[in-house]
């Protein structure tokens, strides 16, 4: 059964960085892609970006102020956010995508999500 489960989420300033965390059980990061999405109110989950070995994707409005990483040996995802901005504020997923998802591709659409952590809400006001 895999589980997930995400930190470091808070409440910063405009043009602040924060470092989320997903640790994660029953799962090989060699075995599939994961990825962070996003979901403010009213709005729809939004892929954040996502990582397969080597491989990585980001959506457009993040790429360059945010870095995916994982720690295979400690089985942990990561997302460093830096510049944030006021828009950036969601709550934050972390994702474990089906098992055979082979490319960061396949971890950037809901539907091949496996499984979801509970969430970590940022704040980042003006």
């Amino acid at each position: 059964q895999v589980q997930l489960a995400e930190s470091g989420g808070g409440s910063v300033q405009d043009g602040g960085s924060l470092r989320l965390s997903c640790a994660a059980a029953g799962v090989r990061f060699s075995s599939r892609c994961m990825g962070w999405f996003r979901q403010s109110p009213g709005k729809e989950r939004e892929e954040v970006a996502s990582i397969y070995s080597g491989d990585t994707s980001y959506t457009d409005s993040v790429r360059g102020r945010f870095a995916i990483s994982k720690d295979s040996a400690k089985n942990t995802l990561y997302l460093q956010m830096n510049s944030l901005k006021p828009e950036d504020s969601a709550m934050y997923y972390c994702a474990a995508g089906r098992v055979g998802c082979y490319s960061s591709e396949c971890c950037r659409q809901a539907l091949r999500i496996d499984a979801w952590g509970q969430g970590t809400q940022v704040t980042v006001s003006p």
